[in-house]
């Protein structure tokens, strides 16, 4: 892990891109809890909507949040590859842009069961607050890269008052639900635009391998989640006895999320990032998805574990769906994501859109022998994915993967 003499303030100047051991500071692994925070809030609500029947009416609200803490992180991230300091002003806006998290945290609950996005947008707001008066120092003390800082933070706090003026149109209920929801879009796609406008300026100096680095860890947040849904799931279900279909149903979540962590390893985004840089956006925004997917999961499988003991709202193949479709999603999403920066990627789209395909039959195969046997079989194809990726590029020779 990186170290660093900690000063009172550094002068904030762009980092090199080809620095060398650059990797991920105690400050931003310290960042990232906060998010782990946020996305178990997220997980659970979108599994007790599942459970409950209700699957439709939660996704919206999941897909909404779910972007807002995404969007959140990946942007600080973006700016402290380029930025980093860790003085003192760093890290009491980056103290700052965490109390933002916590508080968007607390307001996920209202805003699955009644829409209630207040907590969410002040969340929010502290955190695009700290990240403004980043880059505003940023065009201060580096002039070099002065007018890229200057209209991110134009065009961040541009968009956010777009989204308070949005919170306040709910409020009055000017807009019905749809409205909003085609106002949310738009917003979104002026969120995604800003970096894309600010970029034409003058590049700013992100480090491929510190990125890589950084989007593998929020994976490894994501997959952490899905054990804690496992734990939590069993939890509840132990109270009624330990069945042999609940361990099945654990076993094979572990064994599942090992190998979508293995297929993600395996894509070589440092090297294609350190090639392809005009391609980073595409990479970096299509990890929503990605992300999302992976978040979804974790709801899927605390879905199965309760439906294993307590047969809860959903038959075997609605919660064996909820843990098949994220996992095809991941898949296909896994090839979507890395295809700009990767022209030959060892994990072959043939092989994942295959598998894809084979996790959504697995509901409807396995729906006589339960749940646990739906959550085996997704495990399995997931596993032999990983195992024909590894054979077939080994014997290959395209590439070199250490394994």
């Amino acid at each position: 892990m990186e170290r660093r003499r900690i000063s009172v303030r550094t002068r904030m100047t762009a980092r090199a891109v080809d620095e060398p051991h650059r990797a991920s500071t105690q400050l931003e692994l310290l960042f990232d809890l906060t998010f782990v925070v946020a996305i178990a809030a997220v997980v659970v609500q979108l599994g007790h909507g599942i459970i409950e029947g209700h699957a439709a009416e939660v996704v919206g609200p999941f897909l909404q949040v779910f972007f807002a803490v995404w969007w959140a992180w990946m942007t600080f991230t973006w700016f402290a590859s380029s930025y980093d300091t860790d003085d003192v002003p760093y890290r009491l806006l980056t103290l700052l842009q965490m109390g933002g998290v916590l508080v968007l945290a607390a307001g996920v609950p209202s805003a699955f069961a009644d829409g209630d996005y207040r907590a969410i947008t002040l969340g929010y707001l502290m955190m695009r607050v700290g990240l403004v008066a980043q880059w505003l120092r940023a065009a201060r003390e580096d002039p070099e890269g002065r007018g890229t800082a200057l209209r991110y933070a134009t065009g961040i706090s541009a968009v956010e008052v777009l989204w308070l003026l949005r919170q306040l149109v709910a409020e009055l209920d000017v807009l019905g639900g749809a409205a909003l929801d085609v106002v949310f879009l738009v917003l979104v796609m002026a969120e995604l635009a800003v970096p894309m406008w600010a970029e034409r300026s003058r590049n700013t100096s992100w480090h491929p391998h510190h990125i890589a680095e950084r989007y593998a860890l929020f994976t490894i947040i994501l997959l952490g989640e899905s054990v804690l849904a496992v734990s939590t799931g069993i939890a509840h279900v132990l109270e009624s006895g330990l069945h042999v279909s609940l361990v099945v149903v654990a076993g094979s979540g572990l064994v599942l999320l090992f190998a979508l962590w293995w297929l993600y390893e395996l894509e070589p985004s440092a090297d294609g990032l350190s090639t392809r840089r005009g391609r980073a956006f595409l990479w970096g925004y299509g990890h929503y998805g990605v992300f999302a997917a992976l978040a979804a999961l974790g709801s899927g499988l605390e879905v199965a574990v309760r439906q294993t003991a307590t047969h809860e709202a959903l038959d075997a193949v609605g919660a064996g769906y909820a843990v098949a479709v994220p996992t095809a999603a991941f898949f296909a999403l896994l090839w979507v994501s890395h295809s700009p920066i990767l022209p030959r990627s060892p994990v072959r789209p043939a092989v994942l859109f295959g598998a894809a395909a084979l996790v959504l039959l697995a509901p409807v195969a396995g729906a006589g022998a339960g749940v646990g046997a739906i959550v085996a079989l997704v495990a399995l194809i997931a596993a032999g994915t990983v195992a024909v990726t590894v054979v077939s590029t080994r014997w290959g020779g395209s590439h070199s993967i250490h394994i």
